[in-house]
């Protein structure tokens, strides 16, 4: 191994340091020796520490945060797979106790833990993360009761949402069967573990496309136990489920002293299971009285109302009058009229007739013949008016055509006519130059536009001995790396284009392609090269 040429100065003294015989190593070995080195001595450890640094999970999954204390700090990852298995998850400044293993990045030169679980680190931990959640619930509205809605009086199918195997089932059945039967229909979930929260959560949302019997009814159910054995209760994801769920929602979780996040957000809360049966469904006997109570109460109101009805009805018929009685007056008033119809026709037949003659006697042929004297003296006057008139009308015309024709005289008429093919030649000549110089303005931009094209075109380049690489698809090849063994590429020069094979970094000429042809070429001066 060489030996530097320059001597090493290893202190503030100046004395030289004599070359050593350590080996050397190269980054990536010394990087991976150290990750060995940790993931040996610290293989599986538990950190407990506050949570920092925390933005939520990267788009690839995966969540990247610190754990701290107060002297020092370590970077930790929880990867996408272990994310759904954490029974809870990482928050900005919640104390916690993360298991995993250590391990190293070399890319940054830091050790990190791959956290692959992760707890409150003690009650008060819990109880503030309880806390700081409710109050995050809270102010999005879904605690409060104008939200909340009634539970149906006599549901025909109730879902329950808790263990198979534990005596809270048990107790509602019985209870329901007690008071009244009624359908019953259990979802089995986990009620205590990482998992229970999210469990609980999916079958509300599944009760809400059931397929079977939909019921009107859901009671989310669990006995007593501490806050970490209720803490899927308190799981963000179910509130939310609870509080989205289109069926009304009775939280029967713990004790009566015992409170979650679930009892906040749904319809109706009781203290125990038993008392979510109680609530979810009335007494059978009770409603039987009941219902009968009010049959008889309605009985004696039919018949109160009936009796007072007739009543009624017989006040009324005492005022009224006999059924003939109501009769006879019409009936006398009709005979009445009766009587008195044949005088006034015959007194109108004679009244007719003396109308009919006086008329008659009036009529004449002189009177005939005056109307008709009238209308044609009318006529008469009429037709004179409009002869004179027509007579007025054509003479006037006749006038306009004579004095039109002296003002127009033959002279007068090939005067304007000169003048207005004079006028005519004016603006030919006036045409033809416009039309000249827009041509030439427009052959001059034409001739600026093709010389700019051909300065700044490629085809100006492969003149001065340059070539354009291109694939089978007719696309350009910008970079030798984009090139793979064995490719089929085309060239193209200023004079035609050959087709090769890429072999080994160097391009060979394919069989098919034909024998390029030397050709004179011209530097163009005025363009000038590339290099």
């Amino acid at each position: 191994m060489s030996q530097p040429d320059t001597p090493l100065l290893d202190n503030d003294d100046g004395a030289s340091a004599r070359g050593s015989n350590a080996p050397e190593f190269s980054v990536s070995e010394l990087a991976r020796s150290v990750r060995r080195t940790v993931e040996d001595n610290f293989g599986y450890v538990r950190v407990r520490g506050e949570i920092g640094s925390f933005r939520g999970r990267h788009s690839s999954g995966h969540a990247y945060f610190s754990l701290k204390d107060a002297d020092a700090s370590i970077d930790a990852v929880v990867w996408r797979g272990a994310w759904s298995k954490l029974g809870v998850k990482p928050e900005e400044g919640m104390e916690v106790i993360a298991s995993g293993r250590m391990t190293t990045f070399p890319k940054k030169s830091n050790y990190q833990i791959v956290v692959e679980q992760l707890e409150p680190a003690g009650l008060g931990a819990l109880m503030k993360l309880l806390e700081e959640r409710r109050q995050k619930l809270a102010a999005e509205g879904l605690f409060d009761e104008a939200r909340k809605r009634p539970l149906p009086s006599l549901p025909p199918v109730i879902g329950v949402v808790t263990s198979p195997t534990g005596a809270v089932i048990r107790d509602i059945l019985h209870r329901v069967a007690d008071r009244f039967p009624s359908r019953v229909v259990v979802w089995p979930v986990r009620v205590q573990g990482e998992t229970s929260g999210a469990e609980v959560a999916a079958a509300v949302e599944g009760f809400a496309t059931y397929g079977g019997p939909r019921p009107d009814v859901i009671i989310v159910a669990r006995g007593g136990g501490s806050i970490e054995d209720l803490w899927g209760f308190n799981d963000e994801v179910l509130v939310r489920a609870v509080a989205a769920s289109p069926i009304p929602v009775i939280s029967a979780v713990g004790h009566e002293t015992d409170w979650t996040l679930i009892d906040h957000v749904a319809d109706h809360r009781a203290p125990t299971p038993t008392g979510a049966a109680e609530r979810a469904v009335p007494v059978r006997a009770e409603c039987l009285a009941t219902l009968g109570d009010r049959a008889r109460r309605l009985d004696i109101a039919l018949a109160g109302l009936v009796e007072r009805r007739r009543s009624a009805l017989r006040l009324m018929a005492r005022a009224l009058p006999a059924g003939g009685a109501v009769l006879e007056a019409p009936r006398q008033r009709l005979d009445m009229v009766s009587d008195r119809l044949a005088g006034a026709l015959v007194r109108s037949a004679a009244i007719a007739r003396q109308r009919y003659t006086a008329t008659a006697a009036r009529l004449s042929p002189q009177t005939a013949r005056y109307p008709v004297a009238r209308a044609g003296e009318r006529l008469a006057a009429t037709s004179g008016r409009l002869s004179r008139a027509v007579g007025a009308q054509l003479t006037a015309a006749r006038g306009d055509a004579v004095r039109l024709a002296g003002r127009h005289a033959p002279a007068l008429v090939a005067r304007r006519v000169r003048d207005e093919q004079a006028a005519l030649s004016r603006l030919l000549v006036r045409r033809d130059r416009a039309m000249e110089t827009g041509v030439a303005a427009a052959r001059g931009r034409w001739n600026a536009a093709q010389k700019l094209l051909s300065a700044v075109s490629y085809a100006a380049v492969l003149k001065r001995g340059f070539a354009l690489v291109r694939r089978g698809d007719n696309a350009p090849v910008r970079a030798a790396a984009d090139v793979a063994t064995g490719e089929a590429l085309e060239l193209e020069f200023a004079d035609g284009r050959v087709n090769v094979v890429e072999a080994g970094g160097r391009p060979q000429l394919a069989k098919s392609a034909p024998k390029p042809v030397r050709r004179s070429r011209k530097v163009d001066d005025a363009q000038g090269t590339l290099l």
